[in-house]
């Protein structure tokens, strides 16, 4: 995110911008699940903000930007931070995520080979991974968290809601690592034959970012030539990839051995950090960020005034703080409904496409998460053939260029200061 943090100082100056680059979560440390990443970066957060306020200087205006799997860990940190008080205090005005993962990453398409997928998927890549394939119980709810993340009355919903603007980035295809049916909360996939389709683009953006209310036109159906012809076309297509099928055949299996070593690897230390997390000798205190998820009151829990705890729900974490004692929850309700009657055409599903194969959680995510409303881009990548990281333009790789059309159209078009 380095790219984002330099181009949003370019155009902001430090006196009225100051920006976190969130760094207790790095490298390994994602492997350590979504809800311990937020905690660690709520604990910097509040840290940061405490430090800037000791020196003289007071924050009035909250802006999010996660990307890829720091999305979710953002959401999850809004939740808390909302929790303890601190939207009492500053003003949410942005939230956006660039190739965020919101439905998780299973595979939606039927067969052996995403069966498999899905299952090894899940178990590579610590609790993280089975966060993100949506076979985690979080906590005692029975629940997947990607699914508590996204329920209505859960403080994360309430906390999302209470943001002035909420916009996502979606690669439309060669996103390896979160296709388009996740990062744009999705039911289909209409990009899947892109060849059939005529892309409506921005015009100041073209031709990397779609038009949100109509992003595109269904091409007439071609008369498909001979079949000979097409056989004809498929052997020569074959043939000229020979070569990089019998590189793959060596490679593949090579890297599959790497790749589940250094899994296996990050798994063990993952699981020794997790546990040292919930021993609390991790440098955050446990219940500092815990007890919002298991008391009905959060004004209470802030507070410190524990005395009615014996009201305390079954569902621990999921309900919202008591309006009664917290009117910011009704304004956030109130405010959500306006933003999103004004914002319905750029939350619209694309229709007339195949349903995905999707399980009834991420269903439910979809329905809920379209309810509050998110202005939804979809980007289109010409120049790599992986585009998660292009959309932030995460190296200086020359192809990555298209990423910082992304960035000037998010700076010029979306972010409020």
């Amino acid at each position: 995110m380095s790219y984002v943090a330099s181009a949003l100082r370019e155009k902001h100056s430090e006196d009225k911008l100051h920006i976190l680059s969130a760094k207790t979560n790095s490298d390994s440390f994602t492997y350590d699940g979504i809800d311990l990443g937020a905690e660690r970066v709520t604990q910097e957060t509040e840290t940061y903000i405490k430090d800037l306020e000791a020196k003289g200087t007071r924050i009035r205006k909250l802006s999010v930007v996660g990307y890829s799997l720091g999305g979710l860990v953002a959401r999850y940190v809004m939740g808390l931070l909302y929790s303890r008080g601190w939207f009492n205090q500053v003003k949410p005005v942005n939230f956006t995520t660039f190739a965020t993962p919101h439905l998780g990453v299973r595979t939606p398409v039927l067969g052996v080979h995403s069966q498999v997928w899905n299952y090894l998927g899940a178990s590579t890549l610590s609790i993280s991974g089975r966060q993100l394939f949506t076979i985690d119980t979080f906590r005692d709810t029975g629940r997947p968290l990607l699914s508590i993340l996204a329920d209505p009355e859960s403080i994360f919903v309430l906390a999302l809601s209470c943001f002035q603007n909420r916009v996502l980035y979606a690669n439309i295809v060669n996103d390896r690592s979160a296709p388009y049916y996740t990062t744009s909360i999705s039911r289909t996939d209409p990009f899947t034959n892109i060849n059939t389709l005529d892309l409506n683009y921005l015009p100041n953006y073209k031709p990397n970012i779609l038009v949100p209310t109509n992003p595109i036109t269904v091409k007439p159906q071609e008369k498909q030539p001979p079949l000979v012809s097409r056989l004809a076309s498929s052997t020569q297509t074959i043939a000229a990839r020979a070569p990089l099928f019998a590189l793959l055949t060596v490679l593949i299996p090579i890297g599959s051995v790497v790749f589940f070593i250094n899994s296996g690897i990050q798994s063990v230390r993952s699981q020794q950090r997790i546990r040292l997390h919930e021993q609390g000798k991790a440098g955050i205190g446990l219940g500092s960020y815990r007890i919002p998820m298991m008391v009905e009151n959060a004004r209470s829990t802030v507070e410190g005034a524990l005395e009615n705890i014996s009201r305390t729900p079954t569902q621990n974490s999921l309900i919202a703080p008591d309006e009664q004692t917290n009117g910011h929850a009704e304004k956030a309700r109130s405010k959500d409904q306006s933003t999103c009657s004004s914002r319905s055409e750029h939350m619209k599903q694309i229709e007339g496409f195949p349903t995905l194969a999707l399980s009834s959680e991420q269903f439910a995510m979809i329905e809920a998460l379209d309810d509050v409303g998110f202005k939804k881009y979809r980007v289109h990548i010409h120049k790599v053939g992986h585009s998660h990281a292009a959309i932030v333009v995460r190296t200086t790789r020359k192809g990555f260029d298209e990423g910082k059309v992304i960035i000037r159209h998010w700076l010029d078009e979306e972010f409020e200061i």
